[in-house]
């Protein structure tokens, strides 16, 4: 049997029988995504036992599900029924911070924060920052391609990925990329397993790229009185060639939410709230702030103004990256991950609006508006079956609508299961015939997170 192998071959810590403990890690964050009940999860210490893990999977043909801190919000994470949960949590060491070559060495169970703050001591920054990066991990970062706040200027993951040691779906440990600043020998297989999910190889270190740390930011908030009004704002900051470090967007609902959880006296009246910043030096700063400023009250803010108060500002960026768990406190909620052309960011979320009036279900907006990334939070009563279905339908329709303004389905998040038959909509055939030819190439006998990602 598998787990006798895995008695044999790991210490007994390794593994996790108890089924009440192991239940745990059967899903990550995406309420509504189905998931099974694993018959093992295993929490290795080193790559070799993580191919170890790899090896007994395919002797005995079972399913190996990786997973991160769980934090996920496609479902990409979840347990398939009778396979192996592979738990990254105790990969965690920070192996080399590098100034000169600007780069760090690190397990993939490092949390994303811990990461960020190991490099400002060496006056070193690690730009990719999703609104989980205080519980999320890089690994998991990786394996989603993760965005955050400020990829709007700085990228996501993969614009920091230099290098990769994977075990492969042949259980095989290999390293993937480079050290280098440049290189482009042979394919790019570490590029290939960013925002694979899991489906092509078990990353057991990353080697990512560095930047100095920033200038303090300049805050500019505005206040608008519906979500179209705000998409034209972030229009209007593109249009007039700024380029902010953030530009989010949260509406009424979220900060409501985060106010009820957390108390921190975000007591708006405004129906939405957009937020830019820039890190812009010196006078290039006050420049970009001030025609920022500019662009919301041409498109209609009824207030916005540059904040003076930076407790007050980071206090608003708190609110949007503690959005999605207050809303969860109010009932399941469904997370959409879509994202526009920036042009098309005021019709998006003129669709969301129609979206939510058509099912009569409440959706919420957060989104890093300055690269047309939207997340619509659909929220429904606990127990309400109708809503859910309601919701469900909105939910089909948004990306239907992301898709036909030129969008994708996913741009942060991952396909994952809640977005495969998105996936399918978005891709025409020959080009989900490519991804299922790499999938059986790396993974010939199936078992790397089946059912995830390619329909």
């Amino acid at each position: 049997m598998l787990i006798d192998d895995l008695r044999r071959e790991l210490a007994p810590d390794r593994l996790v029988e108890d089924q009440d403990v192991a239940s745990g890690y059967s899903h990550d964050e995406a309420e509504w995504a189905p998931h099974g009940k694993p018959v093992v999860v295993v929490r290795p210490r080193t790559a070799e036992e993580v191919q170890t893990v790899v090896r007994a999977c395919l002797r005995h043909g079972v399913p190996l599900v990786p997973r991160g801190a769980g934090t996920g919000l496609s479902g990409g994470a979840n347990a398939v029924e009778g396979g192996v949960v592979l738990s990254t949590e105790r990969l965690s060491a920070i192996r080399e911070i590098n100034p000169l070559e600007r780069l760090a060495v690190v397990e993939p169970g490092v949390v994303n924060d811990d990461l960020r703050a190991a490099c400002a001591e060496h006056g070193l920054w690690y730009p990719p920052d999703p609104a989980s990066a205080p519980w999320s991990t890089i690994g998991g970062n990786v394996a989603t391609n993760a965005g955050g706040l400020c990829c709007v200027k700085y990228g996501v993951t993969r614009d920091y990925v230099l290098g990769l040691q994977v075990v492969t779906g042949t259980g095989e440990l290999v390293r993937l990329g480079r050290r280098t600043a440049k290189g482009v020998a042979g394919y790019d297989l570490a590029g290939l397993m960013v925002g694979s999910e899991g489906t092509l190889g078990v990353i057991t270190e990353v080697t990512v790229r560095l930047r100095p740390l920033r200038d303090p930011e300049h805050t500019v908030a505005g206040y608008f009185s519906s979500v179209v009004d705000a998409g034209r704002a972030v229009s209007a900051v593109a249009a007039a060639g700024l380029t902010p470090s953030a530009l989010e967007l949260v509406d009424k609902h979220c900060l409501a939410a985060v106010d009820q959880w957390k108390n921190m006296g975000l007591a708006v009246e405004a129906d939405v709230v957009l937020l830019g910043r820039t890190d812009a030096p010196g006078a290039a700063g006050e420049r970009e702030a001030a025609a920022m400023l500019e662009c919301f009250e041409q498109a209609g803010a009824s207030w916005a103004a540059r904040s003076t108060d930076q407790e007050e500002a980071d206090a608003l960026f708190a609110a949007r990256r503690l959005a999605y768990p207050a809303l969860e406190r109010l009932g399941p909620v469904l997370t959409e991950d879509v994202c526009v052309p920036k042009a098309a960011v005021p019709e998006m979320l003129a669709r969301i609006e129609a979206a939510a009036a058509r099912h009569d279900t409440l959706i919420a907006n957060i989104a890093h508006a300055g690269d047309g990334n939207l997340h619509p939070l659909l929220i429904t009563p606990p127990g309400d079956d109708d809503a859910r279905v309601r919701a469900q339908r909105a939910f089909h329709e948004i990306i239907a609508d992301a898709i036909d303004l030129g969008g994708t389905v996913t741009g942060e998040h991952g396909v994952g299961l809640l977005k495969r038959d998105g996936l399918a909509g978005e891709l025409d055939p020959p080009v989900l015939d490519m991804h299922r030819a790499v999938k059986a190439a790396l993974d010939p006998h199936g078992i790397l997170n089946p059912g995830k990602m390619i329909p």
